[in-house]
């Protein structure tokens, strides 16, 4: 991996160089335009996305050097600057050339587009910048599956079999549609990059530097405090609320793992699992509401869904999420006897002066996404509300007394530093988004992904279980070189689609059962070869229906669903799909070989890397139980009672869930507890069963009653 020079974007030691000051004040003045361009400028999508990735990567060359132990020589600074200014013009260049691009090819009709020197250099040096900078930044995977998906419009698709086979294109169509296609490297993710998650990077710093991280261990404390194992408490409430910040898996458990996990130590709690506790938790903030690290923006420009949406039924999921690692905690303090009569100490200062930058930006923020603004907006007035708040309570803090709260004034030094931070938490995104549009024109233009869909659908056999195994296990392999949010987009990209289908497949044998009274809608069923084709008018049985639906070809399918599924539900089933999808990609962060939350973790707790990895995997087992909700029941779309009725009783399935992994409860298990902690979770998981969910969680109940007293006895 490259050497960083992180230390470029930070006031310390500025004026000592006049290289680092420039760039800070480039870094301020380039966090300062993102705000601009979404809420005032009004360049084209193009420059703006051209602006974007030209600044990112000047960042990544200077801050992510390839030279190793020379990076600090001066000649090689000089290299990666100059470098760093080559690449930021080549984007800008670009930029400015597609008008003339398409006024030549029109004039000499008949002719393929019409790139001149300059423009082909330009081309050329952008896509060696998106290898080279995304290899520095995250590895080699990136760049591999760049060379791959080059490759395979180039010429390697035309040597492939079956559905994989894919026509060569030109160079000079391939460098067209690589640049300037809506799928290509300015389009729909560098959009994504560029008006939502930077803005919301640049949030995350304001609301860091103004203190409400403090506030969140503070208030943390205050509510778990005095539970037993309350240390452990305070890593998943502190995680939950600054997921809400940082949106990533790592910089959540570096920022709150280095105060949490020292604690739960001190409170009893074993290295290994205080270090797992952190890593889960963390994993988690990158699916707690508002931010949803960068899925929310991705899922929203993806499905058309509105991302207030996706942000509201993302709340309850979220909480049983963190409830289930809070069970395994509880669980494990008590059979360790841990952390019993051990108090933690608030600092009420903090917690007053963190609060008030915490929970007015952030609740202006909530408000203006609830009203329908788009989020770039609504997270520039939560800037300006957080400056402002700054202001107020520090006039506030000279009138009542500096001694009862002390808040940060968010001057031009605080403000400079704050957008730093978040122009440098945002250059890895920054960057991948952008490589990873070639990628993605690649897959839109060949149709490749339509092939995936359909492997996906003929390995799972129409199975939807099988399906989200498949997709669990691509994620996993995905994740061990790729970032979540380039995981779950590579995932989504490719297997959404099926997963979709597949869903919406079950409202179709409802509808074979009970027979298809709509000729058009049966005729369609008479281009299938199938003996049940037959019988699509008068009915089927279960059994038959889903026989009909796996001999029905996958592009025939596509035809098929838009006239029997609402288009409504089609969306629901979208959605779903695309949840599922993103909680799979979570699991990278806690599941070994790779897992670099529970590493990162590991290093704070001064335990083994792997054992911790184990550990956090074995806590984190709500990324696999609420994505199989999100699949069976209307956790998602269901009314109001409905969702709560699920994720109330969903709560006893998951204790008992832990409590069987575990092998403990309030108490130790005897062996018939066990069919008792089955039968109870089947009956709590059972969707709108009223009869099953009461007799479920009166049997898990049970067991918690009789395992705490078989404690007390002993």
């Amino acid at each position: 991996m490259a050497a960083r020079r992180e230390r470029w974007l930070t006031l310390d030691g500025v004026t000592d160089s006049p290289l680092r000051l420039a760039i800070a004040a480039l870094a301020v003045a380039f966090g300062a335009w993102h705000v601009l361009t979404n809420v005032w400028l009004t360049e084209p999508g193009m420059w703006q996305n051209a602006i974007h990735f030209a600044g990112f990567a000047f960042f990544a060359s200077v801050i992510y050097s390839p030279w190793g132990a020379r990076a600090d020589q001066p000649r090689w600074i000089a290299v990666d600057v100059i470098y760093g200014l080559a690449v930021a013009a080549a984007a800008l260049w670009i930029a400015g050339a597609e008008d003339g691009l398409y006024e030549r090819t029109l004039a000499e009709t008949g002719l393929a587009w019409q790139f001149r020197t300059l423009d082909i250099l330009a081309g050329g040096l952008l896509i060696f910048a998106a290898l080279d900078l995304s290899k520095r930044v995250s590895g080699w995977v990136i760049p591999m599956l760049i060379v791959i998906s080059l490759s395979y419009i180039l010429f390697l698709g035309s040597y492939l079999p079956g559905v994989f086979r894919a026509a060569s294109l030109p160079m000079n169509d391939v460098l067209f549609r690589t640049l300037f296609n809506d799928e290509g490297m300015f389009g729909i993710l560098a959009s994504i990059s560029s008006t939502n998650i930077t803005l919301f990077m640049i949030f995350g710093g304001f609301l860091v530097a103004s203190g409400a991280s403090d506030f969140v261990i503070e208030i943390s404390k205050v509510v778990a405090g005095r539970i037993r194992g309350g240390a452990a408490f305070v890593a998943v409430l502190s995680s939950a609320l600054t997921g809400t910040i940082s949106g990533s898996a790592i910089a959540n458990t570096a920022s709150t793992g280095v105060i949490t996990i020292p604690l739960m130590k001190s409170n009893g709690f074993r290295p290994k699992f205080a270090a797992g506790v952190e890593a889960a938790a963390s994993t988690g903030g990158q699916l707690m509401p508002p931010i949803m690290g960068a899925g929310a923006f991705v899922m929203a420009s993806y499905t058309a869904i509105p991302y207030a949406t996706i942000v509201t039924v993302s709340i309850i999921p979220a909480f049983l999420y963190f409830l289930s690692v809070a069970f395994i905690v509880r669980i494990e303090a008590m059979k360790h006897n841990v952390g019993e009569g051990i108090s933690l100490e608030v600092d009420r200062g903090k917690m007053l002066s963190g609060g008030l930058a915490f929970c007015l930006p952030l609740g202006v923020m909530i408000w203006l996404l609830m009203t329908g603004v788009t989020p770039s907006f609504a997270a520039s007035w939560a800037i300006a509300t957080l400056i402002v708040v700054s202001w107020g309570a520090t006039l506030l803090s000279k009138v009542v007394g500096e001694g009862l709260f002390a808040p940060v004034n968010m001057g031009p030094v605080k403000i400079a530093e704050a957008t730093m931070m978040g122009v440098r938490s945002s250059i890895l995104t920054g960057v991948l988004l952008v490589s990873i549009g070639i990628m993605n024109n690649a897959i839109v233009t060949s149709g490749v992904g339509n092939g995936f869909s359909l492997m996906i659908a003929q390995w799972s056999q129409g199975s939807l279980v099988l399906a989200i195994l498949l997709i669990g296990l691509a994620s996993l392999v995905l994740g061990m070189g790729l970032p979540v949010t380039a995981a779950y987009i590579i995932l989504a990209i490719l297997t959404a689609p099926a997963l979709a289908g597949i869903l919406a497949d079950g409202v179709i044998v409802e509808a074979l059962m009970a027979g298809l009274a709509d000729p058009t809608q049966s005729a369609m069923f008479m281009l299938v070869e199938s003996p049940y084709a037959m019988q699509v008018a008068e009915g089927m049985t279960r059994e038959e229906a889903v026989a009909l639906m796996r001999a029905i070809p996958f592009e025939l399918a596509v035809t098929i669903r838009p006239l029997l599924v609402d288009p409504a539900l089609q969306t629901t089933f979208l959605l779903t799909a695309h949840l599922i999808i993103f909680w799979l990609s979570q699991d990278s962060n806690v599941t070994p070989p790779v897992c670099l939350a529970a590493f990162a973790a590991a290093g704070i707790a001064g335990s083994r890397p792997m054992a911790t990895g184990f550990q956090s995997w074995k806590i984190a087992k709500g990324l696999y139980i609420v994505p199989l909700m999100f699949a069976y029941t209307p956790l998602i779309s269901g009314s109001f009672g409905e969702v709560m009725q699920i994720g109330f009783f969903g709560l006893f399935g998951i204790y008992a869930t832990n409590a069987l992994i575990q092998m403990y409860s309030e108490g130790p298990l005897k062996a018939w507890h066990y069919p008792l902690l089955i039968a109870g979770a089947a009956g709590c998981y059972w969707p709108l069963n009223w009869a099953a969910n009461l007799g479920g969680a009166a049997l898990v109940m049970g067991v918690v009653v009789l395992s705490s007293r078989a404690r007390s006895a002993s």
